[in-house]
């Protein structure tokens, strides 16, 4: 069932139950919230994601300077680096798990708050567009596992084998010690998390990663979870985020961010405010890195981490830039 038939039937089912009374109290107790695009000029079109992954932006460029929608520009722009085999932290040739399985993990959010997400799967070279299938298809926000995989088989991706040899070798080497740390910047690659405003002014977010290298065999991180990795408002704007997924979820740093900008926060102050945040949590703690990117309704936007090294690609009509961000750490 689709998910707008799903919730049409359970609105009309539920309807009946309220009485006039409390609808009309409701009614009358309400706020109305002002958009914060009201007034403002016509934004153009921007896409960003984080890291330096400039043929991702590229990608979802293309879509949006065609005329489509955010939605589409920020699912098709992840999946260059889902198919990227150098990259070993995102989608086909990521890094295993312990057990030497790539197990992958995604999820995507449009303009009008639906969203879906798919947590550790595995044999399906894109996550992302298994989530927007989630979003689109299903009653639910979230598939995990074996149920995830067999959704996407039915919904016609073929089965992939995800380890290639290189991250197989490196796998086997690791095992001689089997030490599981976290690597401060991978090669300047690690999760894509990418925004985007389409010509309409609607912003859409997508996050999608295979997580970290020889984690624990089902350990999920941030990058699937809305609020965590990734967070959107038409009326505000969206956040994402990059590095050590489980002090992001311990902020909820996404939605953070976003409910700062609605605060009246610039994008680049929010960022700052969610990194300090997980830093507060972390006191003395200097082992791992946070990122965070976000963009306003306005079309401006910021970047701020931990360490120095992070930085995020965007693409306008004025072409593309590496934005490399201000650190919470200075060395």
């Amino acid at each position: 069932m689709k998910r707008r038939n799903f919730l049409k039937n359970s609105t009309l089912s539920t309807a009946g139950i309220l009485s006039a009374p409390l609808l009309a109290s409701y009614q009358e107790t309400k706020k109305v919230v002002p958009p914060m695009s009201e007034g403002m000029e016509t934004v153009k079109p921007i896409v960003i994601c984080t890291w330096n992954f400039k043929n991702a932006t590229a990608k979802a460029w293309e879509v949006l300077e065609k005329g489509g929608s955010s939605l589409d520009a920020v699912e098709q722009g992840v999946m260059v680096e889902e198919a990227d085999l150098s990259n070993e932290t995102v989608g086909n040739g990521g890094r295993p798990d312990r057990d030497g399985h790539v197990t992958l993990d995604a999820c995507i959010m449009d303009k009008d708050g639906n969203c879906g997400a798919v947590l550790c799967m595995e044999n399906i070279a894109h996550p992302i567009s298994v989530a927007r299938k989630v979003m689109e298809d299903t009653p639910h926000v979230m598939l995990a596992g074996k149920g995830a995989e067999k959704f996407a088989y039915e919904k016609g991706f073929p089965k992939t084998n995800l380890l290639t040899e290189k991250a197989k070798k490196d796998w086997l080497e690791w095992k001689k010690k089997s030490k599981y740390e976290t690597i401060i910047n991978i090669e300047n690659h690690d999760t894509i998390g990418m925004l985007a405003i389409d010509k309409n002014g609607d912003i859409a977010g997508a996050c999608t990663t295979s997580g970290m290298g020889y984690k624990m065999a089902g350990r999920v991180g941030d990058s699937p979870i809305i609020g965590a990795g990734l967070f959107v408002d038409n009326v505000v704007g969206g956040a994402t985020a990059t590095g050590v997924g489980e002090e992001v979820v311990r902020t909820v740093g996404s939605f953070l961010i976003v409910e700062l900008m609605r605060q009246g926060k610039s994008p680049q102050e929010a960022c700052e405010e969610g990194v300090r945040r997980i830093m507060k949590k972390n006191k003395d703690r200097r082992d791992f890195q946070i990122g965070f990117i976000a963009i306003n309704k306005k079309g401006e936007t910021g970047g701020y981490c931990i360490h120095p090294g992070f930085s995020y690609s965007q693409f306008t009509e004025a072409g593309q830039s590496n934005n490399p961000t201000e650190t919470f750490l200075k060395s």
